[in-house]
C-alpha cells in the first residue's frame, strides 16, 4: 500500500522570487518544508508532538531535478510524500506541478531524527512514522555524493557571519539558508544568464549562532555536462558544514 500523500496549492509572491522573477532555490525549499509540515500537523505527528519526544527532523541531503522554476503569481500545487524509511532514514519526495498539471520539480530526500540535547542522531520512534503509512525498507535509495572541490579549483568565495535570524526552532542554521550561502558566491551575471536544472546538496556538520562560515564554488571544466559547478561551506575550523554540486543551462532570450 502506497504511503500517504499530501497536496495544497501555493501562489508564488514577490519576495518569494529573484531578479528574474523565478523562485529561488531557498524559497522553494520553505515552500516544500512548510508543505510536509502541514502533512506532519493533519496526521498528529507534528512539530509540538516530536518536540515533547526530545527530537528534531533534519535533512541531511537534497537531491533537486528542475523542469523549470515557477515564477511570480502563479499558483502551484505542492504535493509530498513519505516514501520509504528504515530504523535510522526517512526518504521523503516532493513535487511541484503548475496550473495546467506539468511537473516543473522533483526532490527526493533523506531525513533523520535527532535529539535536542545530545544532537546525536536516534532510532525513528514508530509512533512518529506509523501515521504516514509508509513502507518500512531494509535500505531506502542512496542519492549520492555531490562533486567535492580540491584544491586545484579555481575557487569563487564569500564569507558569512551566521546571525540570530539565520536560527530554526532546531537550534542551528534553517537549511533553505544554505542555498543562498551557497548559490551567492558565483557571480550575477552567471546568476542571471543560467538557470538551475538539478542540484545535489548534503549536509554533514551543524551551523549555529555567530559562527564564521566560506562559501566556496568553482566551475568544472572536465564534465561532459555543459555547465557544472561545485559549492561547499566551511566553518572557521576548516571542517565541510555542506557541499553541493549543481548542473546549469544557458537561458536563451
Amino acid at each position: 500500500m502506497p504511503a500517504k500523500e499530501f497536496e495544497e496549492t501555493h501562489r508564488v509572491t514577490f519576495y518569494e522570487t529573484d531578479v528574474t522573477n523565478t523562485v529561488t532555490p531557498a524559497m522553494l525549499i520553505n515552500m516544500i518544508i512548510l508543505a510536509s509540515e502541514d502533512q506532519t500537523n493533519s496526521l498528529g505527528v507534528g512539530a509540538k508532538m516530536v518536540t515533547e519526544l526530545g527530537i528534531g527532523w533534519v535533512v541531511t541531503q537534497y537531491k533537486i531535478d528542475i523542469t523549470r522554476m515557477p515564477t511570480i503569481d502563479e499558483t502551484i500545487k505542492l504535493k509530498t510524500q513519505a516514501s520509504c524509511y528504515n530504523r535510522y532514514f526517512a526518504f521523503r519526495e516532493f513535487w511541484v506541478h503548475d496550473a495546467s498539471g506539468a511537473e516543473c520539480v522533483h526532490i527526493e530526500s533523506i531525513w533523520v531524527t535527532m535529539n535536542h540535547h545530545t544532537r546525536k542522531i536516534v532510532s525513528i520512534p514508530e509512533e512518529v512514522i506509523t501515521p504516514f503509512e509508509t513502507e518500512q525498507v531494509k535500505m531506502i535509495p542512496r542519492l549520492g555524493r555531490p562533486k567535492r572541490l580540491d584544491d586545484a579549483d579555481q575557487l569563487m568565495t564569500k564569507d558569512y557571519r551566521v546571525r540570530f535570524f539565520d536560527i530554526d526552532g532546531n537550534g542551528h542554521v534553517n537549511n533553505s539558508r544554505y542555498f543562498d550561502w551557497l548559490l551567492d558566491a558565483l557571480p550575477m551575471s552567471f546568476l542571471t544568464r543560467h538557470r538551475l536544472v538539478s542540484m545535489n546538496i548534503r549536509f554533514e556538520n551543524e551551523v549555529q549562532y555567530h559562527h564564521d562560515v566560506k562559501s566556496e564554488a568553482a566551475l568544472v571544466t572536465d564534465s561532459n555536462d555543459p555547465i557544472v559547478t561545485k559549492h561547499h561551506i566551511l566553518l572557521d575550523n576548516g571542517d565541510v558544514a555542506t557541499e553541493a554540486e549543481c548542473h546549469w543551462q544557458p537561458i536563451m532570450n
